[in-house]
């Protein structure tokens, strides 16, 4: 069967079961867009290439299948380049292609050209550019097999325009043969024996769980090892759901602004069970500060992130759900004996101490400067129905919205963790919800975000996506103007940025939305149950917040977890 290398490159996204597409077309990818008309693939047109990368991440996020995204070339591969980069520091799996000028105006500096695969080298596990339609099937083919085998992440395809339009035989390939690429996916026997034994001789154990247990849908495993070992579990900002907040154990998220309890427990902790996190700065803080009793045992499917920060005494390499399965297998039998370790009741009960003098606290009774925006979020998680998804933009809002709504579930929690990327809630929530239909998606985003974004909800209302957006307005760029407060002497630069302009109810309705917005306490469950009756457009709430409210606690940037602030409810610091 003879087809063009645009419709060989459609029907490649079709064997690899593509549901949906989220892209622009331009010049140079124009052919490939033809294809699309006959094709089964939902096209979902964004108003921003930006949008259509976020996009693919907030519906890989929640699926843990890849998300596509496709744009043209130069302005548009670059306006991509910030959600490849988010996905490769977040570990999220995306297959994105570009189109590309024509192979015989590559290196001329023609109209709309980028070196799309040199920009993106970086922050890609891997990129291609074709030069003959022939290698698409088993480029496509590859791309996906990269994109979510070991560690996943992003992938790239450059198509050059000649290449789509070029006729080229079609065929399907058996198998992927990647000489190179091998990721070990079980852990090493007498590794895992070790770590055992370890865990057994722990008295003060912690498991340390990052975004790595959510993209090996290790959940199920991690609660069944907690459970075993009565270990208390953290959570980072990317595992936020990976363990429920509900359970004893769940500690909640550690870190520079985590709870006071799993912040202290892992600086007191003499083992740090780390399953799928990276040892972030934003966890350790001052690292030669950071825990500094504690061995440590580390799983991670990239080999790479072992020893990288924080020395392993032992290392394992592997995939993190098979490695907790056989983990859970040796703490019964084997070289490491029967299931008896440590008598952790007095690490359970001092735990409990700190979690009952200093739970995360606000001056709810304060009326202040308006809306407190932790009452917002804490309303809004009681009122959303049971496995509900949240996306967050970056701020202080994410903070908030980590710390106060109650996650119980895995894949419910879309952010942007390692490159802190503003703007990324609107898009990423329209993307989860096309993963997710069935499940009400809401996201929390700030003023500062939303500003950058939100023409995409244009997108979903002329998709009919309902997405449902709580706007926390504090008329300021939030974090940075309480870092100005607290470490620049309330030297506040270039952070203000008006309550009323833009008029966000009016720009929400001119987008298709409905809108409302909410000044008082009283009308905040009103407005949230109101919106969550709407299921056939988007919807926006406008909260006017406290402008002077700020994230506690604090790690402030540089200093050791030990040094955490917890805020004017405690006097402040520690």
């Amino acid at each position: 069967m003879k087809l063009t290398g645009a419709q060989a490159l459609i029907k490649s996204l079709e064997m690899q079961g593509v549901e949906v597409i989220f892209g622009l077309p331009g010049g140079a990818i124009l052919p490939v867009y033809d294809p699309i008309i006959d094709s089964p693939i939902r096209h979902i047109l964004v108003r921003h290439e930006q949008g259509a990368g976020h996009m693919a991440e907030g519906y890989a996020q929640v699926t843990n299948r890849p998300g596509v995204a496709m744009v043209t070339s130069g302005p548009a591969a670059t306006n991509i380049v910030t959600p490849l980069a988010n996905a490769y520091m977040d570990s999220t799996p995306m297959v994105v292609i570009t189109g590309q000028v024509a192979t015989s105006s590559i290196g001329t500096d023609a109209f709309q050209e980028a070196d799309t695969t040199g920009i993106t080298m970086s922050i890609t596990k891997h990129n291609w550019l074709i030069t003959d339609a022939a290698e698409i099937p088993e480029v496509v083919a590859e791309a996906f097999h990269v994109a979510t085998n070991g560690r996943p992440g992003p992938v790239l395809i450059d198509v050059p325009k000649d290449v789509s339009n070029q006729m080229m035989d079609w065929y399907w390939p058996d198998a992927v043969d990647l000489p190179g690429f091998k990721p070990t996916t079980k852990g090493h026997p007498r590794s895992i024996q070790a770590a055992a034994r370890m865990i057994k001789e722990a008295r003060r154990p912690v498991l340390y769980v990052g975004g790595g247990v959510i993209r090996a849908g290790a959940s199920g495993a991690l609660l069944a090892l907690a459970e075993k070992t009565g270990i208390p579990v953290v959570t980072t900002l990317m595992a936020r759901g990976a363990f429920p907040d509900s359970h004893p154990l769940c500690l909640g998220m550690p870190g520079m602004h985590g709870n006071y309890s799993a912040v202290t427990a892992m600086q007191k902790s003499d083992l740090l069970v780390t399953l799928g996190a990276r040892f972030d700065d934003r966890v350790t803080g001052k690292l030669s500060g950071f825990a500094p009793e504690a061995k440590v045992i580390h799983v991670d499917i990239d080999p790479a992130e072992l020893s990288k920060i924080r020395h392993a005494d032992i290392p394992i390499v592997g995939d993190v759900r098979s490695v907790i399965e056989d983990l859970i297998e040796a703490l019964d039998k084997g070289e490491a004996g029967e299931m008896v370790q440590a008598d952790l009741t007095p690490w359970i009960s001092r735990i409990r101490e700190w979690q009952k003098l200093y739970p995360l606290s606000y001056d709810r009774d304060g009326t202040g400067n308006g809306l407190k925006p932790q009452y917002v979020i804490e309303t809004l998680s009681s009122l959303t129905p049971e496995g509900s998804i949240l996306a967050s933009g970056v701020g202080q809002h994410q903070m908030w919205a980590s710390q106060y709504w109650r996650f119980d579930h895995p894949n419910a929690w879309v952010n942007s963790g390692g490159l802190g990327t503003m703007g990324y809630a609107v898009p990423a929530s329209i993307g989860a919800k096309v993963g997710r239909p069935d499940k009400m998606v809401w996201a929390v985003d700030g003023d500062g975000c939303f500003q950058m974004t939100a023409q995409e909800l244009v997108t979903a209302s002329a998709e009919r996506i309902p997405v449902k957006i709580a706007l926390l307005n504090n008329a300021y760029l939030g974090m940075v103007r309480q870092w100005q407060e607290m470490f620049y002497d309330q030297r506040y630069s270039e952070v203000y940025l008006s309550p009323d302009l833009p008029d966000y109810v009016k720009w929400a309705e001119a987008m298709g939305c409905v809108a409302l917005r909410v000044e008082a306490p009283e009308e905040v469950a009103p407005a949230i149950e109101k919106a969550n009756d709407i299921n056939d457009r988007p919807v926006v709430i406008e909260f006017r917040i406290d402008s002077s409210e700020k994230v506690y606690p604090m790690v402030p940037a540089g200093a050791s977890n030990d040094e955490i602030v917890l805020g004017p409810s405690y006097g402040g610091a520690r």
